[in-house]
């Protein structure tokens, strides 16, 4: 891979732990020998099968090693049929070596020979979902297919939603704790009233995410709680599901951890698509919901799937502003302005995309919450509030406030010194030649 010195450097950790590993075997075999031992004994012949019907469950984290095995033991007899069973939207398991494209391509993988044609298959759609409402379901189905190399099927849901499904929670800075007890109390209040629990599992892409739930249980005792890692989850479900930390960032959702490239040496080959993988970790959180889906997220920087869901009209998912929070759009970059509080204890708007724009503003000097805004064809910016301020030349979303520099006070932009725009202060009118007059 002519990584050079970077490579020096993996194989120095890498070699003494691949040797301790080797002399705690003790000249045992682990699974993945297992698999790759039978392949050989398969394939040479030392092993003779007696089967012509081979079920491959969970098909969709099927590896290069265990395709080799379910290959070996097709080719010993011309009439084996293979039956796999399996979700191409549910693989999430690369960095454990399941292979996506094994499942893309089973009839060049696996399919028969007939009247001269190879690759020959038939696909049974298994389209029936038992558990998640149609609101949920659909949602979900429409995100994974936004990677068209994705599986087509079509999808029946369990039951009929009777109000919203699914529903997104914007969180300020320090406030996810407060916003989860609000969900967690409007589904308590919604429970049975003849006493049936219903059950509530937490889900978070990071095991570090995980809440008190003891607490949890203390407080809210008409529910159940259980937490997982969505990749923990799968096979798994509940009555409400709620997505915890739904943020972008390196350990966000979809997570931006990149992978070492010295992992291709060992890994599947990386899809093409961007953020495939991770949008299949979503459609597993999303399904594992009977009723409700909620999703708690901070509104400094969401998720890129969490503004998908919000924008998108094809998901069906109404998310209101909330009535204290206008939204407003970053004139620097085209992004949301979002409403966070400041140190200081004042509010302020930043762009939801805070690592690469720097758009950055004070609330209205009069009613310290609003946002004042330009008014079209007018030099001033608004308040909701009613104040208006006199509008940056230099920016698109900055106004002016005065200031006092080395030599005179003038007008200087609120987002100084991102933005240089100033004008000089308005002169007072002159009083001169009414000093002295009076009223006959």
């Amino acid at each position: 891979m002519k990584l050079g010195k970077r490579a020096k450097a993996f194989l120095d950790v890498f070699a003494p732990v691949f040797e301790e590993y080797q002399k705690r075997l003790g000249g045992r075999i682990d699974f993945e020998d297992m698999i790759l031992r039978a392949a050989r004994y398969t394939e040479t012949g030392r092993y003779v099968s007696p089967f012509r019907h081979i079920l491959v469950d969970e098909f969709q984290d099927i590896s290069q090693s265990r395709a080799r095995l379910v290959k070996a033991l097709k080719a010993q007899h011309p009439d084996v049929r293979v039956f796999a069973v399996g979700d191409d939207w549910q693989s999430i398991f690369r960095f454990a070596g399941s292979d996506i494209h094994l499942m893309r391509h089973f009839g060049r993988e696996f399919g028969g020979s007939f009247d001269g044609e190879a690759g020959v298959h038939r696909a049974v759609d298994l389209g029936r979902t038992f558990r998640s409402v149609d609101q949920i379901a659909f949602a979900a189905r429409t995100f994974v297919l936004r990677n068209p190399v994705q599986i087509q099927k079509q999808i029946v849901p369990a039951g009929t939603a009777t109000e919203p499904a699914i529903r997104i929670v914007m969180t300020a800075k320090n406030e996810s704790e407060k916003k989860l007890s609000d969900v967690l109390a409007a589904l308590s209040s919604k429970s049975d009233p003849a006493g049936k629990m219903a059950s509530v599992l937490m889900l978070a892409r990071y095991r570090y995410l995980e809440p008190d739930l003891q607490d949890l249980q203390r407080r809210f005792p008409r529910l159940t709680f259980s937490f997982k890692t969505i990749h923990a989850s799968k096979g798994l479900e509940a009555d409400h599901v709620v997505l915890l930390n739904a943020d972008s960032g390196r350990v966000g959702f979809p997570s931006e951890i990149v992978d070492d490239p010295l992992l291709g040496l060992v890994s599947p080959d990386e899809e093409t698509f961007q953020n495939a993988e991770e949008r299949r970790v979503m459609y597993v959180a999303m399904t594992r919901a009977r009723h409700t889906l909620t999703i708690l997220a901070s509104n400094a920087r969401p998720s890129a799937f969490v503004t998908e869901l919000v924008k998108d009209p094809a998901y069906g998912i109404v998310q209101p502003p909330a009535p204290d929070q206008e939204v407003h759009e970053c004139g620097e970059c085209g992004g949301r302005l979002l409403s966070v509080q400041g140190q200081d204890g004042r509010t302020w708007y930043r762009c939801e995309h805070s690592e690469h724009c720097g758009n950055f503003l004070p609330a209205c000097s009069e009613c310290g919450a609003a946002l004042p805004r330009h008014v079209k064809g007018a030099p001033q910016a608004k308040c909701s509030c009613g104040k208006m301020h006199p509008s940056c030349p230099e920016c698109a979303d900055g106004w002016l406030v005065e200031r006092t520099g080395p030599h005179s006070t003038f007008l200087g932009c609120v987002r100084y010194p991102t933005c240089l725009g100033k004008a000089q202060l308005p002169r007072e009118p002159s009083k001169r030649g009414f000093a002295g007059k009076r009223r006959p």
